[in-house]
């Protein structure tokens, strides 16, 4: 069963193509492959949690300025 914070990863609301997709999808991958390989423990949980605020952060880097 896959973590529950596996769902704040998703991008299909993104619109295609950009950068701010981009983005997302690496880290998406990325949160993937740790929920795939990783045992779970509470330093996987740590791990995902900091990985979902460096999304945040290369998304908001992504948006064109304004």
């Amino acid at each position: 069963m896959p973590s529950p914070i596996m769902k704040y990863f998703a991008f299909e609301h993104l619109p295609k193509g950009s950068a701010v997709a981009a983005a997302s999808v690496a880290v998406f991958e990325l949160a993937c492959s740790m929920e795939a390989t990783i045992p779970d423990s509470a330093e996987k949980s740590a791990g995902l949690r900091k990985l979902l605020e460096a999304k945040d952060c290369f998304v908001r880097a992504a948006l064109p300025p304004e």
